[in-house]
């Protein structure tokens, strides 16, 4: 097992060489990404590869993303400290411990109990006290909790959840989601104006399913990888 201080190196290594040489350049982003331990998200037979710049199993077919698909779409949904986030897809907890990080408050959903229950434990641990986490049908948000000023789904939809997309602040709400199905997946940055939303396209990505009423369904095929 490796110490503190080489977890540290290894950390200041990833966000050089897979994060700053890659474009992220958002300073807070950064920082945070220095700071979070990644390597707290994953099973012990694993912390050796916390690092790595791939995604790593975390169990129910699901994975902890790739450390450059965490930043890249932190960096989109663009904190600057005072806003409610919604994430959809906990995960490991790790995406929701950077956004913890940089916004005021977050509630963050996931579609499996156990994977929820050991997130809320670790998150727990590391003493973050601004997040909830829930369990549900993240296509469908968490309506009693909004609106959100950002909503990020680590999770690939068929096309823009409405609900989602009904649940962001109407003025400057941001969403960063990955669309499409198991054969082509872009991350888009969805922005409301009033009932007006502004879509922008950016990279080719590989994401498992967002499974619920207004995503797939389940056994949809597509294979676990968000590695760019």
């Amino acid at each position: 097992m490796a110490t503190k201080d080489e977890f540290d190196s290894l950390r200041a290594e990833m966000v050089e060489k897979q994060l700053i040489q890659r474009g992220i350049h958002n300073p807070r982003v950064l920082d945070v990404m220095r700071r979070v331990p990644r390597h707290e998200f994953v099973t012990t037979e694993l912390r050796h590869l916390a690092y790595r710049d791939c995604p790593l199993p975390i169990g129910d077919n699901q994975t902890i993303s790739q450390p450059y698909i965490v930043a890249l779409m932190t960096e989109l949904v663009n904190l600057s400290g005072h806003e409610r986030v919604l994430e959809v897809g906990t995960g490991s907890g790790y995406q929701a411990a950077v956004l913890c990080e940089l916004a005021a408050q977050v509630y963050t959903l996931e579609r499996f109990p156990r994977l929820a229950e050991r997130a809320g434990r670790v998150l727990a641990e590391l003493g973050y006290t601004n997040v909830e986490v829930h369990v549900g049908d993240g296509s469908q948000g968490l309506p009693d909790m909004g609106p959100y000023d950002a909503i990020l789904v680590t999770a690939a939809a068929p096309a823009l959840p409405g609900p989602l997309r009904s649940q962001l602040t109407e003025r400057g709400g941001r969403m960063v989601l990955p669309v499409g199905d198991d054969r082509r997946q872009y991350l888009e940055v969805v922005t409301r104006m009033g009932n007006r939303w502004e879509i922008e396209q950016t990279i080719p990505v590989r994401f498992v399913p967002l499974v619920g009423r207004y995503g797939f369904m389940p056994r949809t095929g597509i294979v676990p990888d968000d590695t760019v």
